[in-house]
């Protein structure tokens, strides 16, 4: 699949389309297809309008193009928890609703310096808590693919925005899966860097040992270009660390001889679907040289109750600070101090928050605590080592992205306890920092399409995507969904 920010720049760069036509294009598309697909939540028309004009001025009269940077004039949303200089970040969430933070994200900043323009902020589920972006209080985003299903969460408003050709790409959030799950329902590429490869200044925080930001794509190179761009050293975050190297330019690079360990125990609790496009993605890595190596991790049954324990705690913790006094959602009257907070607490949380919420507190309480969130932090230290252990006999992982395809609305909130299972394949990359990539290999029976993933070692993101691309060209993009909507330039 070739890449979509080269040919816009291409585009942009020979004067056969003006910045301001490009984004106006996106923005009509916006207007056309957003009450379907609600991707958006906030349109930044204004900002994304001066911010083509700015980039339309640096073409000189001669014809020469001064380009602050790779990324000049490509139309993008980013995910709604984060910050924003003067523009509202929600987090989907009545609790924030019109809070306009006072200083800019880290990511946001650096698409900036690079002429990016900002079409909007996508949809998400509130506080980036859900499976299929249905707890926002804007209500959840819809599946490009087909309307009639979910389009994924927490990042679904990123995906169905990229999905439905609203965006070139979209920036997101991944503390289970955020980034991949959705990109696997909605048939694109979804990475989750290395945790510190990305800054997370100004991102708002759910379960902050989790959180990573990353791109969501319709191409590998594409995801390559912005990982290369974002994965930046940042003084404002202790856990940065920047890139190991640059990505893009070795995606061609030969995989000859790449051992690729299948994870069989993630991959036979996927649905029949999903193992026959998994089980047939292995034989094209084998066509291309790869050696394929089966690999058994029993332990990977305790990581979805570890990861719930561990990021619900987190987020008990984080989501403190909401409580109607500094700032965001407070009610109007109330009797004393305690009644305030609760009230507050209680009408502004969604459910979903609510119930993290009074999941993490439990876990931290006094006589509970060790029994439950320390034995699982302990845990967290040994799956990280079962995954080393796996990482001495193959260079990436491979297993489903979510072991079925897209669901119908409603689902995830009749079925709580079934759909935190569909995180069982995506949470064992956040428990141990590492990078994963989700791309499209196949469609289920209903016609949507299937997502796999691979897992590097930590900061092997050239690897990582190298092999990503290499199964793209193979398949020429067979798999990336045709739509018939959203900006046709």
């Amino acid at each position: 699949m070739p890449s979509e920010i080269k040919r816009l720049r291409a585009l942009l760069a020979n004067r056969k389309l003006s910045c301001q036509e490009l984004v106006m294009a996106y923005l009509r598309a916006i207007e056309r297809d957003n009450p379907v697909l609600n991707a958006y939540v906030h349109v930044t028309q204004h900002q994304a309008m001066q911010a083509a004009r700015r980039v339309d001025e640096m073409q000189t009269s001669s014809g020469t193009f001064e380009e602050p940077g790779p990324l000049a004039g490509i139309p993008f949303t980013l995910k709604d928890n984060i910050s924003t200089l003067g523009l509202e970040t929600s987090c989907c969430s009545k609790m924030l609703t019109g809070y306009r933070p006072s200083y800019d994200a880290t990511v946001w900043k650096i698409l900036q310096d690079n002429g990016a323009v900002l079409l909007g902020k996508s949809n998400m589920d509130e506080f980036a808590m859900g499976s299929s972006c249905e707890t926002s209080c804007f209500g959840g985003a819809r599946n490009p693919c087909n309307p009639n299903y979910v389009a994924g969460g927490s990042s679904g408003g990123a995906a169905a925005a990229v999905g439905g050709r609203l965006a070139v790409f979209g920036i997101g959030s991944d503390t289970g899966g955020s980034i991949r799950q959705p990109a696997s329902f909605c048939g694109l590429v979804g990475l989750k860097p290395t945790y510190g490869a990305v800054s997370r200044y100004g991102l708002i925080a759910y379960a902050s040992s989790f959180d990573q930001l990353g791109p969501i794509t319709r191409s590998v190179e594409d995801a390559a270009i912005l990982f290369d761009i974002l994965a930046q050293k940042d003084e404002k975050d202790s856990t940065s660390r920047g890139k190991k190297e640059p990505v893009a330019p070795g995606l061609q690079n030969e995989i000859r001889g790449l051992r690729i360990g299948v994870l069989r125990e993630l991959l036979s609790g996927a649905d029949d679907a999903v193992q026959c496009c998994l089980e047939q993605a292995i034989k094209t890595f084998e066509s291309l040289g790869a050696q394929i190596i089966e690999l058994s991790v029993p332990m990977l049954a305790y990581a979805v109750p570890v990861y719930y324990i561990l990021a619900c705690a987190e987020a008990a913790s984080n989501l403190g600070r909401y409580d109607g006094i500094r700032y965001g959602y407070a009610v109007d009257s109330y009797g004393d101090l305690d009644e305030r907070i609760c009230k507050t607490r209680s009408q502004a949380f969604g459910r979903e928050v609510q119930r993290r919420i009074l999941l993490g507190n439990f876990v931290l309480s006094s006589g509970y605590h060790q029994a439950y969130y320390q034995r699982a932090a302990h845990l967290r230290g040994e799956l990280i080592k079962a995954v080393a252990s796996c990482f001495a006999k193959c260079d990436l992982l491979l297993a489903p992205t979510v072991p079925s395809t897209a669901f119908l609305p409603g689902f995830a909130q009749r079925n709580s306890v079934q759909t935190y299972q569909t995180d069982q394949c995506t949470v064992l990359a956040n428990l141990a920092g590492l990078p994963a990539v989700s791309l499209p290999c196949g469609c289920g029976p209903n016609g949507l399409p299937v997502g796999m993933q691979l897992i590097g070692g930590c900061f092997e993101e050239g690897i990582l995507l190298r092999a990503a691309w290499h199964f793209e060209q193979d398949t020429a993009g067979a798999f990336l969904p045709k739509l018939e909507m959203g900006c046709g330039l």
